[in-house]
């Protein structure tokens, strides 16, 4: 009896080894190994007769080897190997047709008849009431997502759980009952206190999300600040393409102005060149001007720097623009703030005065800056049609 176990123990190891997709992380030879573990636990404790025994165990050891063929439906592959390799190590046809008859009786649905069917039932859901449960039923969860057999969340693999502890299974043999239940009712109290916990933690992030909804809809202000904060932002960037558009102006003027003084004005003096008088001199001319429309687009204007408290009290100053206060003392500038900011309608009318203002400066650098293209342009287009002239009539 003990030579065949062994070899049963081999066979399946080299077929799980050979065979077996490394996606079975929980139906592979570890369970295996603890079912038989628990079958013979289940045995010692039992009086069933040496044939049986050995039938059992024999079972035990070959119940899960149809994994190798299919998931759903296992059972029947299972008992079809087992009889392939007991037939080939000589057994009788009575313990070949008992160790297939308790193979089956391992489906998950079967009522077991006989003890020797409530052992290996029992067995191979032992660790419903074991130490080990959590981690091999995080085993069997990974395993059925590997498989794209069901992804559970967190909250649906408790529920399942729950759901096979206390509807679906239990222990059928005197043994299991008294020494596995008790540690499965412990597993089971876990379980629903992890469910509880959960139940708990989204009620209170939906209570979160609930009176972050409600903050958002009875607070407009958030969407005022949101409106000053994007449209103060995009008059800055506004601004700032302004002044880099009259600084490029700037420095292709001055490079023209350069190369001009340079190497054209010099070349006049001379008889043959006096043709070209006049065309430089349009051509400097229109980039002077240019030069001075761009310096004028981004010249800043500097207010007194000061206000008087009666200024405050009429809203009558803008707190919000440095050119306001820069000169004043910080006490003073500390109090006109305490005031603003203890009157919201005053914040609010001081960003609108500041916004508006930031408008007026934008329009005057717009202008000023079209004007400084449109000069350029027209220089450009004169001092080229100048210099063609000179040269046609000379």
């Amino acid at each position: 009896m003990n030579n065949l176990i062994e070899k049963a123990d081999k066979f399946v190891e080299e077929l799980f080894r050979e065979k077996l997709p490394n996606t079975f992380i929980y139906h592979n030879y570890q369970h295996t190994e603890r079912v038989v573990k628990s079958t013979k636990e289940l045995i010692d404790n039992s009086e069933i007769n040496v044939k049986d025994s050995e039938a059992l165990i024999l079972a035990a050891w070959l119940h899960d080897t149809g994994y190798i063929h299919k998931y759903v439906g296992h059972e029947e592959k299972s008992a079809e190997i087992a009889e392939s390799f007991l037939k080939d190590q000589n057994a009788t046809p009575e313990l070949i047709e008992k160790v297939k008859k308790f193979i089956l009786a391992t489906r998950f649905t079967k009522v077991p008849e006989s003890l020797e069917e409530k052992i290996i039932k029992d067995a191979d859901s032992s660790h419903f009431g074991k130490d080990y449960f959590d981690e091999t039923s995080e085993f069997l969860r990974q395993e059925l997502e590997l498989h794209n057999i069901k992804n559970f969340t967190n909250a649906e693999w408790l529920e399942e759980n729950i759901m096979v502890f206390t509807e679906k299974h239990q222990y059928y043999t005197e043994y299991a009952s008294k020494n596995w239940k008790p540690k499965k009712e412990e597993n089971l109290l876990s379980l629903i206190e992890s469910k509880n916990k959960q139940q708990k933690k989204l009620k209170k992030e939906e209570h979160k999300a609930r009176m972050k909804a409600k903050y958002k809809n009875d607070n407009p202000e958030r969407s005022i600040q949101t409106l000053f904060r994007v449209t103060l932002r995009n008059h800055i960037k506004l601004s700032d393409i302004a002044d880099s558009k009259a600084n490029i102006l700037l420095s292709v003027n001055a490079i023209i102005i350069s190369l001009a003084i340079a190497n054209l004005i010099p070349k006049l003096e001379a008889a043959s060149n006096r043709h070209l008088l006049i065309p430089s001199l349009v051509l400097i001319l229109f980039s002077v001007a240019s030069m001075i429309l761009s310096i004028l687009s981004t010249r800043p204007n500097v207010t007194s720097g000061e206000f008087t408290k009666e200024q405050v009290e009429n809203r009558d100053v803008n707190l919000l623009f440095f050119g306001n206060y820069h000169k004043m003392p910080f006490e003073q500038f500390k109090w006109g703030m305490n005031k603003l900011i203890k009157d919201k309608d005053y914040v609010y009318e001081m960003l609108m005065l500041d916004l508006h203002l930031l408008g007026k400066v934008l329009h005057r650098k717009y202008i000023l800056l079209r004007l400084t293209y449109t000069v350029f342009m027209v220089g450009i287009i004169l001092s080229v049609l100048a210099f063609i002239l000179a040269f046609y009539l000379m």
